[in-house]
């Protein structure tokens, strides 16, 4: 269905009193994180994919040059997209489901597991986050992450990457593990309960895959 100009696919769970996952996904990704989902020995839960076109700009908490030469920038559109999400899509999910949910968790895979943990700091929906392969290489992220307090502390969070992630000639890029390892460690001072997971492969290695593992951590 479509909400908000956002084209959100819908997998009920069999109580609609169920907690709901939220994931932002890329291009198909939500069908092939449905089908990863149903392997996983996870409780009933119901399960949205927004898909969004426009990656870079609506996952993006502010704006940045390309990263690589003749990529497109980043153009900062977190602020607007997470309100179309907490005040219209997330709503319009809920009443299409039926019940009320137990909880409402957030996913996302790189960029959008960025702004999953980017959403922390500014609204209290969520109550679970989990974070695959997130973009914490993005610039400054650390710094605001450390020096923002978060509108509501979740349940759970659940950070990893992949082992060759990091392994890049990109200096910007290269700081991803050592920046996600200090986010694990700063959230679990907090008393967050945080997990950080490394899975063998690069960036693009077993996407889905990843994302159901996170989720199922979370949900569990």
């Amino acid at each position: 269905m479509m909400i908000a100009d956002k084209e959100v696919l819908i997998y009920p769970a069999l109580n609609p009193n169920a907690p709901l996952v939220i994931l932002n996904a890329y291009e198909g990704e939500g069908e092939t994180v449905h089908t990863e989902l149903q392997k996983q020995k996870i409780p009933d839960l119901s399960f949205a994919a927004v898909k969004i076109p426009d990656w870079n700009t609506d996952m993006s908490p502010w704006a940045i040059p390309p990263v690589y030469k003749n990529d497109e920038p980043f153009t900062g559109g977190a602020d607007e997209y997470l309100e179309k999400l907490t005040n219209d899509i997330v709503p319009a999910v809920i009443s299409d489901i039926g019940g009320k949910p137990a909880y409402i968790a957030l996913a996302g895979y790189s960029l959008a597991g960025l702004f999953a943990v980017y959403a922390m700091y500014h609204t209290d929906v969520f109550s679970r986050i989990a974070s695959a392969s997130g973009s914490m290489w993005y610039p400054h992220f650390i710094d605001y992450a450390k020096s923002n307090k978060l509108t509501k502390m979740p349940d759970k969070l659940y950070l990893s990457l992949g082992d060759k992630e990091a392994k890049t000639r990109n200096q910007i890029m290269a700081t991803v593990e050592n920046n996600t390892r200090e986010l694990h460690d700063y959230y679990s001072s907090l008393g967050i309960n945080t997990l950080f997971e490394m899975n063998e492969g690069n960036h693009f290695k077993d996407a889905a895959l990843r994302i159901a593992k996170a989720i199922a951590w979370i949900v569990e």
